[in-house]
């Protein structure tokens, strides 16, 4: 063999690290929530997110994406999309673990800690592959909502909280284990909903026939969906099943599967209904609010998925960074290279802990909390998420843009979350809502602000900035991002200040509440401890 074809300063391939029990933030976030039997209870979960055999059903599932059969070969109308075996092993494995809608039984049994739980391995599991995190969320989600029929609920919730993965469409009831999906956008309205044009006429038996068309229907095959339809009332709520419980098919006419930038496992479809039967959630007229339930839910999973994103592109750049070498040292040892490593996975964990708390405020009830704060995580994580992961390729450089360093497919899914269930603005917006409609949202979020006052200047000011915003009235939508950007980031360095190591509260205050940062990632100042901001993400290092 030629000299020229000796490979060497490569990189080895990642295998057998631990997103889990091996990212301290998540970890310790775990226990402070939860306790250390919840982390030891993810253990298997962990091992196996960092295994060759996990990533290769992520790689699998991804460059062998869903397909549409509208028909059967006898021309009969069926509707079905098929989908690799790494995406049923990647559901299997989501489902099995907890990470659908098992913690709302798991709650209800008594585990305190089940939706802490659930956040902490969806971060590390996800981390394998994004795509198949969506029908895995909306089943966690739609439990609640759901129960605003107590009657539906109590049919189909057992199925929704079971821990079996039971692909194939068939009677509900009749079911190991229950998908659900959510349909609300249609081309005209976008994050408008209540412009949607899907009519619901009310039936002798109680049930509806709905006629429209939903521009966005994620995961297809999933057992039943929300969606919303017109009423005389107004926008309402119904539960349309793919079966019905005589075993027939429902009308749901799969039109087309969207061609997307990014979550390319996952197929999300545009969908018609024609007399398609569902039965009303909640009461007419008042289809937001129900449907909203739902909504919220996934909001905490946007933040978390967007957390998963930013640590399994930190873990991505950090693993190549020890291990590659140029200019005489490994670029680990580069004191620019430390800057970004540290700016990344200071990034990272300020993301994991707002997450974590998120779920946390589920398991102890705090709606008042987690409406204002979910939504300004939601717009400030979310949002921050593409442009740490397109840092985090440039750690690797030429290699990193090129499809088997799996950068690539981190980047295209970054945008998401900050898209889905609603855009910047939409969510900004929300924001303000939860402000002027709720004193008991902004009460319950100072407070936890508050908990860190008197700890650091600079948080301080951040704060005493925070108030300003909300006591001037003036022009507020115009200034919405501010206030959502200010209140996530006010959060974040309360619960770093009370507990993360000092390396990390203080470069995280001086950078993004004392402005002692540049225009991009890796412009921590001098004073920042680089070294032990790297050491602890303990980012390229296995077990």
């Amino acid at each position: 063999m030629p000299a020229t074809h000796e490979v060497t300063n490569q990189v080895p391939p990642l295998v057998g690290h631990d997103p889990i029990a091996g990212d301290a933030a998540l970890a310790e976030a775990c226990v402070r929530h939860a306790d250390r039997a919840t982390l030891d209870s993810l253990a298997g979960l962990g091992r196996l997110a960092g295994s060759e055999q996990a990533q290769e059903w992520g790689r699998l599932a991804n460059e062998n994406p869903p397909r549409l059969r509208t028909h059967d070969r006898y021309g009969h109308r069926i509707d079905e999309v098929e989908f690799h075996p790494a995406w049923h092993e990647l559901m299997r494995t989501a489902v099995g673990n907890g990470l659908a809608g098992a913690p709302w039984r798991a709650a209800a049994e008594g585990d305190a800690h089940a939706h802490v739980r659930r956040a902490v391995g969806y971060v590390g599991w996800t981390q394998v592959e994004m795509g198949h995190a969506c029908p895995t969320t909306m089943t966690y989600a739609v439990v609640p909502a759901l129960r605003r029929a107590p009657e539906l609920a109590a049919r189909l919730e057992p199925g929704l909280t079971a821990t079996e993965y039971d692909f194939g469409l068939a009677e509900p009831t009749g079911k190991r284990g229950l998908i659900a999906g959510m349909g609300m956008t249609e081309k005209q309205g976008g994050s408008d909903v209540r412009a949607g044009t899907t009519r619901a006429v009310p039936q002798p038996d109680g049930t509806h026939r709905l006629t429209g068309h939903k521009w966005f229907t994620s995961a297809p095959m999933s057992d039943l969906f929300l969606v919303l339809a017109q009423l005389d009332e107004g926008v309402s709520c119904f539960l349309v099943p793919r079966v019905l419980p005589d075993g027939s098919r429902n009308v749901f006419h799969v039109q087309r599967l969207k061609d997307k930038l990014g979550d390319r496992s996952n197929a999300s479809s545009e969908v018609e209904f024609d007399g398609t039967t569902g039965w009303l959630v909640g009461e007419p007229g008042r289809g937001v609010p129900a449907i909203i339930e739902m909504v919220n839910m996934t909001r905490l999973d946007c933040v978390l998925g967007s957390a998963a994103t930013v640590r399994a592109a930190l873990t991505q750049a950090g693993y190549h960074a020890r291990h590659r070498a140029a200019f005489g040292a490994l670029l680990v040892d580069q004191p620019l290279m430390q800057n970004v490593l540290a700016d990344l996975a200071v990034e990272s964990e300020a993301a994991t802990a707002l997450a974590v708390r998120l779920a946390a405020a589920v398991d102890a009830g705090e709606s008042a909390f987690l409406r204002l704060a979910g939504a300004a995580a939601k717009f400030w994580v979310c949002k921050r998420t593409p442009g740490v992961v397109a840092e985090a390729m440039e750690v690797l450089g030429g290699n990193g843009y090129v499809e088997d360093s799996g950068l690539p497919r981190l980047y295209r899914q970054a945008p998401l979350n900050s898209i889905w269930e609603g855009s910047g603005n939409v969510i900004a917006l929300d924001v303000l809502r939860a402000v002027g409609r709720s004193s008991e949202s902004l009460a319950a979020v100072i407070e936890e602000i508050d908990l860190a006052r008197g700890v650091d200047p600079r948080f301080d000011d951040a704060v005493k900035r925070l108030a300003a915003e909300l006591g001037d009235p003036e022009r507020l939508p115009l200034r919405a991002r501010r206030i959502a950007g200010l209140l996530a980031l006010c959060l974040q360095g309360s619960l770093l200040l009370r507990h993360a190591p000092a390396a990390v509260s203080d470069a995280f205050c001086a950078s993004r509440l004392g402005g002692d940062w540049g225009a991009v990632l890796g412009t921590l100042p001098a004073s920042a401890d680089v070294a032990a901001l790297v050491s602890r993400a303990a980012i390229g290092t296995p077990g």
